[in-house]
């Protein structure tokens, strides 16, 4: 299957040094690739510009950072491929990983979008997760509405749902995508992929300056991370939600969807957790 990816980056180079390496590394995974720096200042442009491979098909340089989501929307209308993914600057993809996800999209045809693994393996709990692992054939998935981070999703899904909307979140679009029937999750066997910018990474390059990567984090701010032990916990909460929660869309959305708020608010103020 045709494969576009999309490699997005702004004023990273820290991480960029590793992560564009790291998605090159196997010469004989098949994609074309468009890289797309969001205004950087801080040499990420050169090094980006520098780099040389055959699978490169477009480089774009904007004079300033007009954000993710109407990189990704102009991505979606120009590509003509069987599958898409996206791949920011903070991800240490692990080599081979599309050749596995475009064999399993091509064998099944529910399959939406499959991801890699960005929690960190030793948090995967198979047992904790297996009512929600699902057999599709040869291929096993843990089956969720959205799936954040690195993966392949296939061009028609996404067509039949159309670009982001104004404001809304990756989680909600995935959501929609799983509403028309299209089945997403994390493969597995796991396929891992390193998140450089979480404070626990051996990658992070703010150790010490925590209040510095809080000014540049927006998943931080979207979040409302204001300090490590909440960072901790807000993983917390995505691990259970991920390995826990329902598998089926519909539980999300609608009066299901404002019960399961409602429950969630509820705890937060028992347990005094912002999260």
């Amino acid at each position: 299957m045709k494969i576009d990816l999309l490699f997005l980056s702004c004023n990273r180079l820290h991480y960029t040094r590793y992560s564009m390496p790291a998605l090159l590394a196997d010469p004989s995974e098949e994609f074309s690739l468009t890289i797309w720096d969001n205004g950087s200042i801080d040499g990420s442009r050169e090094f980006l510009d520098a780099v040389k491979d055959p699978r490169i098909v477009k480089k774009v340089f904007s004079p300033k950072n007009i954000g993710a989501y109407p990189v990704l929307s102009q991505a979606i209308a120009e590509s003509h491929a069987d599958l898409i993914g996206f791949v920011s600057d903070d991800l240490l993809v692990t080599p081979g990983w599309t050749r596995i996800l475009a064999a399993a999209h091509a064998e099944v045809p529910e399959f939406g979008r499959l991801a890699c693994w960005h929690l960190g393996p030793e948090e995967f709990d198979y047992e904790r997760a297996s009512h929600k692992m699902q057999t599709f054939g040869r291929h096993q998935i843990l089956r969720h509405p959205w799936t954040n981070g690195c993966g392949l999703s296939k061009l028609k899904a996404i067509q039949d749902v159309g670009s982001f909307r104004p404001g809304e979140s990756e989680d909600a679009y995935w959501t929609r995508i799983a509403l028309r029937g299209h089945v997403n999750g994390f493969y597995y066997p796991l396929i891992p992929v390193e998140h450089m910018d979480y404070p626990w990474s051996k990658y992070f390059v703010f150790s010490g300056r925590f209040e510095e990567w809080l000014k540049q984090s927006w998943a931080a701010r979207l979040n409302g991370i204001r300090t490590l032990e909440d960072a901790k916990a807000w993983h917390r909460v995505v691990l259970k939600n991920l390995l826990d929660e329902p598998w089926d869309a519909r539980q999300y959305v609608g009066w299901r969807g404002i019960v399961r708020r409602g429950k969630d608010k509820m705890r937060r103020m028992l347990t005094g957790s912002p999260f």
